[in-house]
């Protein structure tokens, strides 16, 4: 079959399917091949037999207490994952081992090498396919290892190398080889991949340490993730061979130029740090800053604090702000609040017995303090209706959200003016009619 006014990459397609026809046909026609074959159907019937012996003993030797935490169940957990490829690398061992007979006894053994290779494929799915759980893994795998596991299974690894070194990419006065841009690619997501999952384990060591102030712990979280990605950058310029003294040129060139453009995001960044070393504002307090925005901090990024206010709403307020305006800390070290509530009684009571009577009922109250002080009731004025008063009473908290201090308090005064027959007014309005009234006569 002529294939010469076909494109390049049918006759080079057809050349391949002539070469695996050929080798096929050497294979089926050969004694050493068949018992190449006999040996890699053997290896397999002995590592399925095996695995299945020892699957359940491993489970439950790997399977620790669901209460044990330490680092010896955490290590025996993660071992667990891997049964799944107990049977294709015993078949792969055990290939292995008769490839050495094959090619001791006839001298070859490329049919069950080829065995052995496919064994190493189904590992690597498997791997993929059930093991793997993250995301960015699984799809680097899927698209990645699957593949190149694929190629080596049919011996065309060292072929799709050289095709992909041998396409150059060219980007102005550089230029690349797609493999080094793939490699490239897949050793930078694996290096941050890495990275990222490092700065998450430090995070969740750095926040169970409650004896450091939480200031402190957000601070040291901030710098454990600079340099852990600092660290992961220079590594992968070191291991693609990119020269850093020119890097650093580059970076301090731009570095001028962002200096300039970015004054807000470099001032909101520092900012950000002050907050940390001196801890006037950290994650869980409540605040009120100058322009109203208030909310309990609920995450400090290195641009700005996330609040979210009591009816669900998040606030992101420019660390800069914390700095340059005014900032009420509601939750600094745990102190007490005070608040009041204001309440009327008739100017027919005697106003005298209404301070012990409320002071009293409000000190039943469980939330409320006696230290700094305790309620304190005070008259306010003489209203149009009636006399005003207010009492004062500090508790530890906000009077907001799950708290509902003041609205607890209004019930207690109004339970014990009640008890006590003293009326809350309501407002009179006398009405005075001068002059003569007529009235029309029927």
């Amino acid at each position: 079959m002529d294939l010469s006014a076909q494109p390049q990459i049918v006759q080079q397609v057809a050349q391949y399917a002539l070469q695996g026809w050929e080798l096929a046909k050497g294979w089926l026609l050969s004694p050493a091949a068949w018992s190449q074959f006999a040996l890699l159907i053997a290896a397999y019937l002995i590592a399925l037999y095996v695995s299945r012996k020892l699957r359940p003993t491993l489970t439950r030797l790997l399977t620790p207490p669901p209460e044990q935490e330490n680092v010896f169940a955490t290590a025996r957990r993660f071992f667990l994952i891997f049964l799944p490829l107990l049977l294709p690398l015993l078949a792969y061992g055990l290939t292995g081992i008769g490839e050495a007979l094959t090619r001791s006894i006839f001298g070859s053994g490329a049919v069950i090498a080829f065995g052995k290779r496919i064994f190493l494929f189904l590992a690597v799915r498997i791997l993929v396919e059930q093991i793997i759980k993250d995301g960015f893994l699984k799809l680097l795998g899927k698209f990645v290892l699957i593949p190149v596991a694929a190629l080596y299974a049919v011996g065309l690894l060292d072929v799709a190398t050289a095709r992909l070194d041998a396409l150059v990419v060219p980007l102005g006065n550089l230029s690349f080889s797609l493999l080094f841009a793939i490699r490239f690619a897949v050793l930078a997501g694996l290096i941050f991949w890495l990275g990222r999952w490092s700065n998450d384990q430090s995070t969740s060591f750095i926040s169970k340490q409650q004896e450091m102030r939480p200031a402190t712990r957000e601070l040291a979280s901030k710098t454990a993730e600079i340099a852990i990605f600092g660290a992961a950058f220079l590594i992968l310029m070191n291991i693609m061979g990119i020269s850093l003294t020119s890097l650093a040129v580059l970076g301090g060139a731009i570095g001028v130029g962002l200096g300039f453009g970015l004054q807000k995001i470099a001032s909101n960044f520092i900012s950000g740090v002050i907050l940390l070393l001196e801890g006037q504002a950290t994650v869980g307090d409540f605040v009120e800053l100058d322009g109203g925005e208030a909310g309990t901090i609920v995450k400090m990024t290195a641009r700005a604090a996330i609040l979210e206010t009591f009816d669900g709403r998040w606030i992101v307020v420019p660390n800069e702000d914390f700095i340059t305006t005014r900032v009420v800390n509601y939750s600094d070290s745990g102190s007490a609040n005070r608040y009041e509530a204001p309440f009327s009684v008739s100017y027919q009571t005697d106003i005298n017995l209404v301070p012990a009577i409320v002071e009293a009922a409000i000190a039943n109250h469980p939330e409320v303090l006696k230290l700094p002080y305790p309620p304190d009731c005070e008259l306010r004025g003489f209203g149009d209706s009636g006399v005003d008063f207010a009492v004062e009473f500090w508790v530890n908290g906000l009077d907001d959200g799950r708290n509902k201090y003041t609205s607890d308090v209004l019930f207690l005064i109004w339970n014990a003016l009640k008890d006590n027959n003293i009326e809350i007014p309501y407002p009179h309005r006398v009405v005075e009619l001068r002059g003569e009234i007529r009235t029309r006569a029927k």
